[in-house]
């Protein structure tokens, strides 16, 4: 098991990136939108304490049903890589005080951030993950989480255990909603013939991914 933690600096989040996610696609914000996710982002910075844990197993669990999408993006791993990235609690917290004072721009704004947050929290694991496996002249593939391609969200209740309560603070409810809801979970093959390769839309049905707004 490998667990970090890490600082808002080491997630190197440009405004761009939350612009991207709250729906702006390259266009440039008004100067009051860009002014109020200047100061999320500084008020964010200064106690953000995102984390990720993952585990490396030989096979995955056969009651696992991934679906025929990742199947087949997966074929010819050596091992997989199980995860979890999130935002953290502090993070959560914040989200639900700013609901709570009825701020709605800061809300949405902070919605927006904190999916960016989970994202890059998720690519430093697979960084980290690359990392420990450069020595075997292994390569990672994309990551693939419940809810995508296929593969049915509620097989969180499946990956969960894998990780014997080790998760960063992470929690299931029973719908299988993670919390905090900023977090990210999945698998990455590992291996001497797989590729990290462009996310496939054309593959997978899931309109809203956020991979198509890249």
């Amino acid at each position: 098991m490998t667990q970090k933690t890490l600082t808002f600096e080491q997630l190197g989040i440009t405004d761009d990136d939350v612009y991207t996610q709250m729906g702006y696609h390259g266009e440039t914000p008004d100067p009051q939108t860009k002014a109020e996710t200047a100061a999320v982002l500084s008020e964010v910075s200064r106690w953000l304490q995102p984390q990720f844990c993952f585990l490396v197993t030989a096979e995955l669990p056969a009651s696992l049903n991934i679906g025929t999408i990742i199947e087949r993006q997966l074929r010819g791993a050596s091992g997989y890589a199980c995860f979890i990235a999130t935002a953290g609690q502090s993070f959560e917290a914040y989200q639900q005080r700013l609901k709570r004072e009825g701020d709605l721009v800061a809300t949405f704004i902070a919605d927006a951030v904190g999916s960016v947050i989970a994202e890059k929290c998720a690519d430093q694991m697979e960084h980290t993950l690359q990392q420990s496996i450069d020595k075997l002249g292994w390569h990672h593939t994309n990551r693939f989480s419940p809810g995508y391609c296929g593969w049915h969200v509620s097989e969180q209740q499946l990956l969960f255990p894998l990780f014997e309560r080790h998760t960063c603070g992470v929690t299931l409810t029973d719908s299988s909603l993670m919390l905090p809801i900023k977090s990210v979970s999945g698998i990455v093959g590992i291996g001497e013939k797989v590729r990290r390769l462009d996310y496939s839309c054309g593959l997978c049905s899931f309109e809203k991914c956020f991979k198509r707004r890249r």
